[in-house]
């Protein structure tokens, strides 16, 4: 049992805690140098288990305010996304039959990378991002954007101007909403009768069958799964009617929601339900094993990091991202074990990882210092990185891949 443990989506008390990763620095929180005398906030980093609707979800929150309102991290700096992105588009655009007379709105739309297809299909479109920075590009690129958290209030306010959405999008924002029933109260509020939500967001079974520890941070409030979702939807007069396993992020479930019996729902929701059951998803002993794992992995990638600097092998790092913090900083890995972080982001160079203080630099960094291995902490985007980085391997450079096990990729 957890200690002063309710669950966010049902209310219950009946908690157990999965793993303990200590106190962390906020994910995104990536310093300047003259941050470095400045106090740097930490937060304990635990995830529990809710024994009553099966949903994971870390115990201590930070307000979103000091999470989202200036972010660094930018959707358009992926070409995997961007590709992902317009092929989602172009499908539900047909798929759904959506025209000028249609409303699409996205949460967390970030710099429009998503939202700027449907644009261009002269579909009608409306972001709401709470990152006055994101949404400043995006509303650069002629992209309407609200900059708001979502939630009920903000759906009864556009309903009451008038704007229903014939289909609401949310692509990784589900996990970042705290107050989850009010998060899906609003999307229940903001949809027309007909209309549809799809919403992506990490798989609970991937996360925990391949020990993707590094996604907990502080941003991820949930991990979830279908057995724990249904109920949260049902408790608003929203249906699953459709659900798709996709590949991306270690593992992702893309859900299509409608209000009560708008739509028929389809075999994939009863088979992905009647397999969770038969893997134990509703039953502690799925879980248990999760944190030995992952000590393991620390064991495992910290031994190798440590033999390498022994043999004098230069070691830097690629990827300046939230789930490279958590990693970072539970294992340990500083400027001492890392050179540098390579990103491709222009808004994160020039700055320092969170908790660990490691050099952000340009991608052309690994070519021009040559580290013997870089460790891939955005391990999600590996085969586009790893194709990026053709050259820095030709040369010889290998990379450290830690996620689902330790790998080196030359």
């Amino acid at each position: 049992m957890h200690s002063n443990f309710q669950c966010r989506s049902c209310g219950s008390t009946n908690g157990v805690l999965v793993l303990d990763l200590g106190d962390q620095p906020l994910a995104n929180n990536l310093l300047k140098p003259e941050d470095l005398s400045k106090p740097e906030p930490k937060v304990p980093l635990r995830l529990a288990l809710c024994q009553s609707c099966w949903l994971l979800q870390i115990t201590e929150l930070v307000p979103p305010f000091d999470l989202f309102s200036e972010y660094l991290y930018f959707s358009s700096f992926s070409e995997f996304l961007l590709r992902h992105a317009a092929e989602a588009a172009g499908r539900y655009i047909k798929e759904f039959s959506l025209g000028p007379k249609s409303l699409v709105i996205e949460i967390a739309s970030n710099d429009g990378y998503l939202l700027r297809n449907f644009q261009a299909a002269g579909v009608p479109c409306l972001g709401i991002e709470p990152a006055q920075n994101i949404a400043k590009v995006a509303r650069e690129k002629g992209i309407e954007t609200l900059v708001e958290f979502f939630g009920d209030g903000l759906a009864k306010n556009l309903t009451g101007s008038g704007r229903h959405a014939d289909l609401i999008l949310g692509n990784n924002v589900l996990a970042h909403a705290p107050n989850t029933n009010d998060f899906v109260a609003g999307l229940r509020t903001l949809l027309k009768p007909k209309g549809r939500i799809i919403l992506e967001f990490p798989y609970a079974a991937d996360f925990i069958e391949k020990t993707e520890f590094d996604t907990i941070y502080h941003e991820h409030v949930f991990y979830f799964s279908l057995t724990a979702l249904q109920p949260l939807f049902q408790r608003h007069d929203l249906s699953i009617f459709h659900v798709e396993r996709l590949p991306i992020h270690g593992g992702s479930l893309r859900l299509f929601v409608g209000i009560g019996d708008a739509h028929s729902i389809r075999p994939s929701v009863w088979a992905l339900l009647e397999e969770e059951k038969r893997k134990g998803l509703n039953a502690l002993p799925y879980y248990e094993g999760f944190a030995g794992r992952v000590m393991g992995l620390k064991e495992s990638l910290v031994d190798l990091v440590n033999q390498l600097k022994r043999e004098g092998r230069s070691v830097a790092a690629y990827g300046a991202s939230a789930k490279g913090s958590t990693l970072l900083n539970f294992f340990g890995l500083d400027r001492q074990a890392l050179s540098f972080v390579a990103d491709r982001s222009t808004y994160k160079q020039g700055r320092l990882t969170p908790g660990t203080h490691i050099p952000i630099v340009p991608p052309g960094w690994l070519v021009e210092k040559m580290p013997d291995y870089t460790l891939l902490l955005t391990w999600n985007f590996a085969e586009e990185i790893l194709e990026q980085q053709k050259p820095y391997r030709a040369k010889g450079g290998k990379f450290i891949v830690p996620i689902p096990k330790v790998n080196i990729v030359s």
